[in-house]
């Protein structure tokens, strides 16, 4: 979940912020549906970024059913529960309103992940919770430009084995 944070508020790389937790999701074995809205919810972000309100208002509103069913596990990670569904709920008004895409600061309430958050931003180089980082083409459109012959060759695999060849 750290470097989950670190992308989504220092980086301000959402797609990142998606694989990082989409791995932890698969591996996890359990399948903890709060994961799915962090996924959910940095896509959202992503969206949004590029204009894509439909795609980002969608996706919010998926993430925030879970965010709202799971508020007491969302706690337990050290996020202030009401102030966190209530700045996605706005941040779902300025979507449907059309208003541009601004930096997000989750609140979390457990100084220990914060610190910890800090430590890795400074870490990896960056500041922690930086709304002003200058975000490039290649974050900003980094599903079109990534290298995907690792991910076709999975799906083809993951089809061979369905098919039983």
């Amino acid at each position: 979940m750290i470097d989950y944070l670190v992308y989504f508020h220092s980086f301000r790389d959402y797609f990142e912020c998606h694989e990082v937790l989409e791995d932890y999701w698969k591996e996890d074995g359990q399948k903890n549906k709060l994961w799915v809205g962090f996924i959910q919810l940095a896509v959202a972000m992503y969206h949004h970024r590029r204009n894509n309100f439909v795609g980002a208002e969608k996706l919010l509103a998926q993430a925030l059913k879970i965010f709202e069913q799971e508020n007491k596990q969302l706690g337990k990670l050290g996020f202030e529960t009401n102030q966190f569904i209530n700045l996605l709920k706005d941040r779902q008004t300025e979507i449907k309103t059309g208003l541009p895409y601004s930096s997000l600061a989750l609140p979390i309430e457990s100084k220990d992940v914060l610190e910890e958050c800090i430590k890795k931003s400074q870490e990896n180089g960056v500041i922690w919770g930086d709304k002003n980082r200058k975000i490039g083409h290649e974050i900003i459109h980094k599903h079109k430009l990534r290298d995907r012959t690792a991910i076709i060759a999975e799906r083809k695999e993951q089809l061979k084995k369905k098919r039983g060849l």
